[in-house]
């Protein structure tokens, strides 16, 4: 693999970043070698694999409408950072500062501060659009109106979900997945729309606003199995259970594959090369070294399609459409790496996965 333009340096031959820094092991490693066409691989099409969207106002139904089935989840959701966001985030000096630089006169209607800070929600009567909540249940698993009455659908009225048929779940999983809902019964839709914000993909925004590049040191399970973590699922309500370990596993990985999808996709946006462009660009280098340390430890076809996409690819300014279809590409590979893979086969990475107690 190679980078140059944003890059300007060689990548080491022979070493890559540790899958957890404090482990102290540096995992030996080699180059890819040669790069493939994206259309060979996979279908890029897939509307199960694509790019994690903001919320659309227009088809945003609101908290109130989750809590009628969810109120365990909606009361861990109201003690994190992510709902506090709606009466915090515009008070904040460093927020004020950022707005001004960029002429924003309210962070809650613009829309690059909204599209990550904010959820907001069409008024029926005016067609006003206006923020309802902060980072919200739909900021995470999208906006609800088109695929609502579907997830709640068990089999009929009358039917619950205890009685649901096995095929009946898959069937009205795989439609709500379809219709935008992403579910977390594919982790890859979590960590994507996690990654959408953790990664911020504005070049102003960043270079004239001097808003943060993003979260630099994210982690999918250490970040989604503290704090905001909200699993009642397995126990119907009752517990907000620890995710087993096979799943992690899944999630350790698929949390890479996202974070080098989301960080091409802000390296496509690059346009000069400044702190913007060359963060994002060593964002991703180094995402897909850490999967070329896994894909050492562990043997996965899907990672290695990832790893072969990205070698066809060059991460220099003005280059939006190779990145977007190579990061619309490793988009679908992780969708498919998440729903394929048995956390079983994994394994051999449960010395890097972060324990509980380094979990925010």
């Amino acid at each position: 693999m190679t980078a140059i333009g944003l890059l300007q340096m060689p990548r080491p031959q022979d070493s890559a970043p540790d899958l957890d820094a404090s482990a102290g092991e540096l995992m030996r490693w080699a180059p890819t070698q040669g790069g493939v066409l994206v259309s060979s691989m996979v279908d890029t099409a897939s509307a199960a694999g694509a790019a994690a969207k903001p919320v659309d106002p227009h088809l945003t139904m609101g908290s109130e409408t989750c809590i009628k089935c969810h109120a365990n989840e909606v009361k861990v959701w109201k003690a994190t950072p992510h709902h506090r966001t709606f009466d915090e985030l515009h008070r904040r000096p460093a927020a004020k500062e950022i707005a001004s630089k960029l002429g924003v006169r309210s962070i809650k209607y613009d829309g690059r501060c909204v599209d990550c800070h904010y959820t907001q929600k069409v008024d029926l009567a005016s067609g006003n659009v206006h923020a309802i909540e902060g980072v919200s249940c739909e900021s995470c698993h999208g906006s609800a109106k088109q695929w609502l009455d579907l997830h709640h659908d068990y089999g009929g009225e009358q039917v619950t979900r205890a009685m649901e048929t096995p095929e009946h779940r898959q069937q009205r999983l795989a439609q709500s997945v379809a219709a935008g809902m992403r579910n977390p019964v594919n982790v890859y839709l979590v960590a994507q729309s996690c990654l959408r914000c953790h990664t911020t993909a504005d070049e102003e925004l960043v270079n004239v606003g001097g808003h943060p590049t993003g979260s630099l040191d994210f982690e999918f399970v250490s970040w989604s199995q503290g704090t905001i973590r909200h699993n009642f699922i397995d126990s119907d309500g009752q517990s907000n259970d620890q995710n087993t370990r096979d799943r992690l596993r899944v999630m350790f990985v698929s949390g890479m594959i996202a974070d080098l999808e989301a960080s091409l996709r802000a390296t496509a946006e690059a346009t000069q090369k400044a702190k913007f462009g060359v963060t994002a660009a060593k964002r991703a280098d180094r995402a897909a070294k850490r999967l070329l340390s896994v894909s050492q430890k562990v043997d996965s076809k899907q990672i290695e399609n990832v790893l072969m996409v990205y070698s066809g690819v060059t991460l220099k300014l003005n280059n939006r459409e190779q990145l977007i279809q190579a990061a619309d590409a490793i988009a679908d590979i992780g969708f498919r790496f998440a729903a394929e893979t048995n956390g079983h086969v994994l394994e051999p990475l449960d010395a890097f996965i972060p324990p509980a107690n380094r979990w925010k």
